[in-house]
């Protein structure tokens, strides 16, 4: 199993370098993974990572954001651990669909769902000290 591993401040201008990170990473060590699987993964993790920048600043927890991509025969997993409070993720109250009009009153609230329509499993791990949410896709058979 490879492992590449980035600790980034709690803040929103890094998350353009974890996107290059995980596209280095799995990029070059999960070379079966098509372009457009490894864009949903990238978005994922963005929207796991801006949760866990927003967790860190809502308990001014101390600490970095850290990245883990844990790239193996069969998978590739990001590990995104922050040091926030910690939530519930089946406790998150359910917006409006994307096609009522009530929805336009919400301004977020799509990171979960996205994150379970573009990843093919995903573990949300809560501890004392933070939560652990691994976004896992399944790589193809070699040919």
């Amino acid at each position: 199993m490879a492992v590449v591993e980035l600790e980034i401040p709690a803040r929103p201008a890094y998350l353009s370098l974890v996107r290059l990170i995980v596209d280095a990473a799995v990029g070059s060590l999960a070379p079966g993974l098509t372009p457009a699987r490894l864009d949903d993964l990238k978005i994922a993790v963005t929207e796991a990572c801006s949760n866990a920048i927003e967790a860190h600043e809502a308990t001014y927890a101390e600490g970095p954001v850290v990245v883990r991509c844990l790239v193996d025969d069969d998978q590739v997993t990001v590990q995104v651990i922050d040091h926030g409070r910690g939530f519930d993720p089946d406790r998150v109250e359910a917006l409006p669909a994307a096609t009522d009009p009530r929805r336009l009153r919400h301004e977020s609230g799509l990171g979960i769902p996205l994150m379970r329509t573009l990843t093919d499993e995903v573990v949300f791990s809560r501890a004392a000290d933070g939560t652990t949410v691994s976004l896992t896709v399944y790589r193809p058979p070699p040919p």
